[in-house]
């Protein structure tokens, strides 16, 4: 796959994505996720980019394990696991090009709720209030991130309107990812979505995460951040469309 040095730089972009995600630019991820169903298949990306998330939890966990605690993330954890389950029973049963089709969904339905929040932030405040948003949200968050690895927009604003600060909301997010991907580890072996080759194609990948996890902060100092995550809204948009509709 690599052989095409042009393949290559984009394989290395979208696990550049994959470290920038988790320094704080989280909507970028649905760029990684587009990258790499196109380069290596809907179905086949899926356990290829596992890995590469699972490098940069283990990375981002120690930096904000001060911040924020694990008792969120047992309330979002069982009706994620709901979502997983329905996520892992889906995988398993539809075609690569009908799981590019469900992916591109996925893309779009993240990039709509970030776009109803911003514009109607009153109704998503009165929904955090309810018991069921936060059901919602857990089950939604694990069928994208089985089927997609696109969870991360979701989780965020479910943290974002309940209020939790910057800093405790990474750490929080930070936990939960790590344990999620953790568990979707052997539920992708099973699917023979992780195998000798695509595991090889991550080590070639791992430094781009490394490096977009430590360079992360400091494009946050340098780029303003709702021009950046507009820029992300756009492109995931558009290739969100372009996964449904080729």
């Amino acid at each position: 796959m690599f052989s095409d040095p042009q393949v290559y730089a984009l394989a290395l972009l979208g696990a550049l994505c994959i470290g920038l995600s988790k320094a704080g630019f989280s909507g970028i991820s649905l760029v990684a996720v587009v990258i790499f169903a196109d380069i290596y298949g809907s179905k086949a990306s899926v356990g290829l980019v596992l890995p590469l998330l699972i490098a940069a939890d283990l990375m981002a966990y120690p930096v904000f394990m001060r911040y924020g605690s694990w008792r969120p993330v047992w309330r979002l954890l069982v009706p994620a696991l709901v979502g997983l389950v329905l996520g892992y029973w889906l995988l398993g049963e539809i075609s690569d090009s009908v799981a590019r089709r469900v992916i591109g969904g996925c893309v779009l339905l993240m990039v709509a709720l970030q776009l109803f929040w911003r514009w109607q932030p009153e109704r998503i405040d009165r929904l955090a209030k309810s018991t069921s948003f936060g059901m919602g949200a857990g089950v939604l968050g694990g069928f994208s991130t089985m089927m997609a690895n696109a969870a991360g927009p979701v989780i965020q604003l479910y943290l974002l309107v309940r209020k939790i600060p910057k800093m405790e909301l990474v750490g929080i997010g930070a936990r939960f990812f790590l344990v999620i991907n953790l568990i979707k580890l052997p539920l992708n072996a099973r699917l023979a979505l992780i195998t000798t080759t695509s595991l090889t194609e991550n080590i070639k990948l791992l430094p781009a995460v490394i490096l977009g996890v430590f360079c992360g902060k400091w494009l946050l100092r340098i780029i303003p951040q709702a021009l950046f995550e507009w820029m992300i809204v756009v492109f995931a948009l558009i290739a969100g469309l372009r996964m449904i509709f080729s």
